[in-house]
């Protein structure tokens, strides 16, 4: 499956004034990077992937629709699933981006 091109551009509306944020083809779907750390990206499998705080994880995965992103059958930490009818709304899509890009703004810049 690939990405929903219409969840991506709702994503990039919502970055468009951040800096350093660029594009990338990942996971099966389109990474946003803030200085080279991805923040959030449309996935191939539907809805979005979020990167935060590892150790807010538990936390947001009790207290949310999200759920762990599971790789090669294992959860990562720090990385999240949001299905595409969580992030139906601005709002709701809002809320995550700005999630993602706080936390990759938190880490060292990639070059």
């Amino acid at each position: 499956m690939a990405y929903d091109e219409d969840l991506a551009d709702r994503i990039r509306e919502l970055i468009a004034g951040e800096k350093g944020v660029t594009e990338k083809k990942m996971f099966g779907g389109l990474a946003f990077l803030v200085a080279g750390n991805m923040a959030v990206a449309a996935s191939g499998q539907g809805g979005i992937l979020v990167r935060v705080d590892p150790d807010q994880s538990p936390k947001l995965v009790s207290s949310t629709p999200a759920e762990p992103m599971v790789m090669r059958g294992k959860a990562m930490d720090g990385w999240l699933r949001v299905d595409a009818g969580d992030v139906a709304t601005k709002r709701a899509l809002s809320t995550w981006v700005k999630r993602g890009v706080t936390y990759a703004r938190s880490l060292p810049a990639k070059r």
